[in-house]
């Protein structure tokens, strides 16, 4: 493994990858055939692991939720190396149970998204990926085994729908997606966690709540000073619950996940300029689950 390579990924805010016990931060600018991450990614010691940091924003929060390279993300975390992706989000609660400043260790979505790229699979080529259960079964297991650990306020599972924003939602939205059964409310997992299945990187999300949304008849609208406040305190939980992680995951067994596209391209014949932009993927059929975490 190079300097700039890490089989654990990390995307979410500037403020994971200043935690405390991250050594040997260095800047990797990584090129993409879907253009510009929304940043450089960082990439460091935590526990005694390479890590890669991504933040999804970019530095100074430059890029609004509907406007993400989501793809060139991806491409960029995958390109380092990364094997396993943990995903930090902000969220809305639907849930009185759900109450602001607890995790939750996401396992459902529903994606009410309409204009994002959402596929490497076009242009020139189809697959048809599976994505019944969209978070790492064995991802979600060491984080739940990391959250029991540091006695953090958690939920094992939840269902996290997905809106464009930037603004917030309607009271009837709101209402709408509770009768969906949805459990948090975001801006930004999808389709971050279908690209990284297309990319046969395990996925998982850390949602962190920090407000009722505005179904709560007892809660004023959402407003972002509201959030900000709970934030600071989410960060914190956040960041012990990475920390205490990353041992975890680098001694898991192969995610199912590395194998996503191995009966999913649909395309006979590859034309040599999708095969150049998409030979990352394509090459990477062939060697899923070859050896111990990727290494």
């Amino acid at each position: 493994m190079t300097a700039s390579q890490a089989t654990i990924g990390i995307i979410g805010g500037s403020g994971l990858y200043e935690m405390a016990g991250v050594s040997d931060l260095r800047e990797v600018w990584v090129p993409t055939p879907f253009g510009e991450p929304s940043d450089a990614l960082m990439v460091g010691q935590l526990e005694g692991q390479a890590v890669a940091f991504l933040p999804r924003h970019g530095r100074g929060h430059r890029h609004p939720p509907h406007d993400i390279n989501y793809r060139a993300n991806v491409w960029a975390l995958k390109s380092l190396g990364v094997r396993w992706v943990v995903s930090v989000s902000a969220v809305g609660s639907l849930r009185e149970g759900i109450q602001p400043g607890e995790l939750v260790l996401v396992d459902q979505f529903i994606d009410r998204t309409r204009a994002r790229s959402s596929t490497f699979f076009d242009q020139g080529v189809v697959g048809h990926v599976g994505f019944g259960d969209p978070c790492c079964p064995v991802l979600r297991q060491a984080l739940t085994q990391a959250a029991e650990a540091e006695h953090l306020p958690f939920h094992p599972e939840g269902t996290y729908v997905v809106i464009d924003g930037p603004t917030f939602s309607t009271r009837a939205e709101s209402l709408l997606y509770r009768s969906w059964g949805a459990d948090v409310i975001g801006m930004t997992n999808l389709p971050e966690a279908r690209l990284a299945r297309e990319a046969q990187m395990a996925y998982a999300t850390i949602a962190m709540a920090t407000d009722y949304d505005c179904w709560h008849e007892s809660e004023e609208a959402v407003t972002v000073s509201a959030v900000l406040a709970v934030m600071k305190k989410n960060v914190e939980r956040a960041q012990r619950l990475v920390r205490a992680a990353i041992p975890r995951i680098a001694d898991l067994p192969p995610s199912p996940t590395w194998s996503a596209l191995e009966h999913a391209v649909m395309t006979h014949t590859i034309t040599p300029e999708v095969r150049s932009r998409l030979g990352l993927l394509l090459d990477d059929r062939a060697h899923h689950g070859a050896s111990h975490n990727g290494q």
